[in-house]
């Protein structure tokens, strides 16, 4: 039995995290989240009933807080990160104060406090575009957003207190996201809550942007094998596999959903949009860590969700922030 202390765990990725961990250990988990617009109480329920379980309010770059939380325990999951790249062009003072000085704050803490293991969860969006092929985990980092170059940023600083303190890091970078409970400004939800409410879905430029997308519970299986089996100090793809064209991402949801395109609203382009990513995984297949879920059925499982829980997404719409 472990002590596994998860920052952002009342988000999205972080309570899937949370969940399989119960579902397959006899862990016990202190989840210390600042309970933002993104993480949610709610997404505990029912979990919090658990006696495996403890939730602590708190701010990562608050380090009177951070210490006051961290000590004792085996496994550090560091998941709070600020992650919406709209809400990063108009709002990107946030995402340093979180993403870096955050991860600072907790692993200099952790060290401290003698944490065995620092797994620094991060995304494939910090090498930017590559038009063919795929980056490995050596290429150089390319962001091209406030929120992808603050990423950038933070897995350098969790990296640097592994050369200089030898802090035990692991760092993972994941492709796209999407399941149950992701916040409704995110692309396939956002779409799935447009299309119930009677809107057209906005398609940024010509739709032909690509992203590799991944089921929350196949990332959240790979988190957990790199936390316990990577090898201290190194860098980890985890993809997904599934490389879709946001046109062909909404052809699958208007299917789902039983629409046709004359939902689909074009708009203007943003800022940086990073036209295509793609990552290698020869690292976690090497852990014997690959996806399990393929892409339509657990779109369509995803989907589901969210037509059953209207009361869970309907009140956080306002809340959305896109340019």
């Amino acid at each position: 039995m472990a002590r596994i202390f998860v920052t952002g765990g009342a988000g999205f990725i972080g309570s899937a995290f949370v969940r399989h961990l119960l579902a397959t250990s006899d862990d016990h988990i202190t989840v210390f989240d600042a309970l933002t617009y993104a993480g949610r109480r709610e997404n505990l329920e029912p979990l919090l009933d658990d006696p495996r379980v403890t939730l602590i309010v708190g701010d990562v770059a608050n380090r009177d807080e951070v210490r006051g939380a961290i000590g004792g325990h085996d496994y550090v999951a560091h998941l709070a990160a600020e992650s919406h790249v709209d809400r990063s062009l108009l709002d990107p003072d946030v995402f340093i104060r979180t993403n870096c000085v955050g991860t600072n704050v907790v692993c200099d803490e952790a060290n401290q406090a003698g944490v065995q293991r620092f797994l620094h969860v991060s995304t494939d969006e910090v090498y930017g575009s590559i038009t063919t092929g795929a980056f490995s985990e050596q290429d150089p980092l390319t962001p091209s957003s406030p929120y992808s170059a603050s990423k950038a940023s933070s897995d350098l600083i969790a990296l640097s207190h592994h050369t200089s303190n030898n802090l035990d890091v692991v760092v993972t970078r994941s492709s796209n996201q999407f399941g149950p409970r992701q916040f409704p400004e995110k692309l396939i939800p956002l779409f799935i809550t447009t299309l119930v409410g009677g809107g057209n879905v906005p398609v940024y430029g010509d739709g032909t942007n690509v992203r590799d997308w991944l089921f929350v519970e196949d990332n959240c299986a790979a988190l957990d094998a790199v936390m316990r089996n990577g090898e201290t100090g190194t860098i980890y793809n985890i993809a997904g596999h599934n490389e879709r064209t946001n046109l062909e991402v909404v052809d699958a949801l208007l299917d789902c959903m039983g629409l046709d395109r004359s939902r689909i609203e074009f708009v203007q382009d943003r800022p940086g949009h990073d036209y295509r990513y793609a990552i290698t995984t020869t690292r976690t297949n090497n852990l014997n860590i690959a996806p399990t879920r393929a892409f339509e059925p657990a779109l369509e499982q995803t989907v589901r969700w969210y037509l059953d829980n209207k009361q869970w997404w309907a009140p956080l719409t306002t809340l959305v922030r896109n340019r």
